[in-house]
């Protein structure tokens, strides 16, 4: 069935209830379901994505989903009766969920983009070449804006086919396409039975995401520098630029981490959705940050490594299939195949309130003292590509607090937990964390030998980037506050 079929009966006929509304708005739903679920898609499998590149650009494609998601919800509501949660028909769900499942990361890179996206980029194309280009003007435009969106992903995953081949698995493809087919194409809206409609994709099904990131890189420096970065912290400001620098590196896991909360946040309004994908955004440019940050200074990811936060049976799982003593030898592509992946539980809702908690406010809350400490000294010192990187982090993680403070409580209420004294609490919790790492480093032993690798490691380290940029202040810059986690 082409648009142009359709055109009269989706342009003319309006609902019957509110005598103004044009069936094109039980479109637009159906349109904003799937663009919703890619965005659950995206985020049920990106943990199996293995190269930084790949992770980057799959983080900033979740916030893409969201913005696609965003423009359509706003064009349904500027219809009078337009409900951007209105019910859709359960075969959306059917066809989200024969996508969801798929035999393998590839096959699922393959139904999300080369499938269910370029489904609807089709119909896309199909109404704005059919549509009336005065009276639905506002249509016509936004989706030419989500078609502009969509091809960047379009390149990218065409980039990735070129550097992975992949057949599909023909079974998958042709529930796929069965499902598309039952769907109409997303060419017209489908009819909603009484009493029944689509819950978001996967609910139904026991889908589970991976309980370990994918890495292709190592978990482990070279040697253990860190303990010479957490003693000198705060007496040296070439110490902070170390650690900085690393420590952005690291924020590479958070999103990753966030995937399960837009997954398993599933019963949260849009609106939180949608702040979560660009928080998730946020934390993937901060890891970019910190890894283009190092590259200036001359240091590769293979010698510093790329650990998760505090999981020493992930790091040991992820370096043995690095270097090759799991299943298969490693690749420049180490997607695990599902019997080689230990799945996480479900996150529940306390699970979820928990990490927003932490995250926002102690995390993120706790650090900004000792970020606008580093700010203000990399700026004196001359060193402007650090104090840049400082302060767009204390900008982005300004409104991640805000987040939090949004959110914890309807997330408290769906867990069924106490938030009365939030604030109070992490203030309790962030000071307790500051006392137990001073109590840390007072109590480490470092040898400071220069035969001692670790400890040659970390001068070799600040050497290099003392060559790279040496700042002006590095011997006149007092001490500062301690580090406080």
């Amino acid at each position: 069935m082409s648009f142009a079929s359709v055109k009269g009966s989706r342009l003319c006929n309006v609902d019957s209830s509110t005598k103004t509304k044009p069936h094109v708005v039980s479109l637009l739903n159906d349109w904003q379901y799937g663009e919703r679920s890619i965005h659950r898609l995206l985020a049920g499998w990106g943990r199996h994505l293995a190269p930084w590149a790949d992770k980057s650009a799959w983080h900033r494609h979740i916030w893409d989903q969201a913005e696609c998601v965003r423009r359509l919800r706003e064009r349904i509501g500027q219809f009078p009766g337009g409900n951007p949660d209105a019910a859709v028909s359960p075969a959306l769900e059917q066809l989200g969920n024969c996508v969801l499942l798929a035999p393998t990361f590839d096959d699922a890179l393959d139904g999300i983009h080369a499938l269910l996206s370029k489904t609807l980029m089709g119909a896309y194309v199909g109404y704005t070449q059919s549509a009336h280009p005065v009276h639905d003007a506002p249509t016509v435009a936004l989706l030419h804006e989500i078609n502009q969106i969509k091809s960047q992903q379009w390149l990218w995953y065409r980039d990735y086919r070129r550097r992975h081949p992949h057949q599909t698995d023909g079974n998958y493809r042709a529930a796929v396409e069965a499902r598309l087919s039952q769907c109409g194409r997303f060419m017209s809206p489908l009819a909603v039975p009484r009493g029944k409609s689509a819950q978001p994709v996967g609910v139904a099904t026991d889908f589970a995401l991976p309980k370990f990131s994918a890495r292709n890189v190592p978990s482990h420096p070279k040697h253990d520098f860190m303990p010479y970065v957490r003693a000198d912290f705060r007496t040296s400001l070439e110490a902070r630029r170390l650690f900085w620098a690393y420590a952005y590196l690291l924020e590479k896991n958070l999103p990753d981490d966030m995937l399960f909360w837009i997954y398993y946040g599933h019963t949260m309004p849009w609106a939180w959705q949608h702040d979560v994908s660009r928080h998730l955004w946020d934390e993937s440019r901060h890891g970019d940050s910190g890894f283009s940050r190092l590259k200036d200074f001359g240091i590769s990811i293979g010698e510093v490594g790329f650990p998760s936060y505090n999981n020493k049976a992930q790091a040991a799982a992820l370096d043995a299939i690095a270097t090759g003593e799991a299943s298969g030898q490693m690749d420049c592509y180490l997607a695990p195949k599902p019997a080689d992946t230990a799945m996480a539980e479900p996150m529940t809702p306390k699970m979820l309130y928990d990490s927003v908690f932490f995250i926002g406010m102690i995390a993120e809350n706790g650090h900004f003292v000792v970020k606008n400490e580093a700010f203000q000294d990399f700026k004196e010192g001359r060193d402007l590509d650090s104090a840049e990187m400082m302060l767009f982090d204390i900008i982005d993680e300004t409104t991640h607090v805000q987040y939090a403070h949004k959110w914890l409580p309807l997330l408290a209420k769906q867990a069924g937990v106490d938030n009365t004294d939030y604030r109070e609490k992490a203030a309790v919790i962030r000071a307790e964390f500051e006392k137990g790492e001073t109590a840390s480093v007072s109590a480490l032993r470092l040898s400071r030998d220069p035969a001692d690798p670790a400890f040659a490691f970390y001068r070799d380290l600040l050497s290099r980037i003392r060559r790279t940029c040496p700042l002006t202040n590095a011997d006149t810059c007092p001490p500062r506050s301690p580090k406080p986690i």
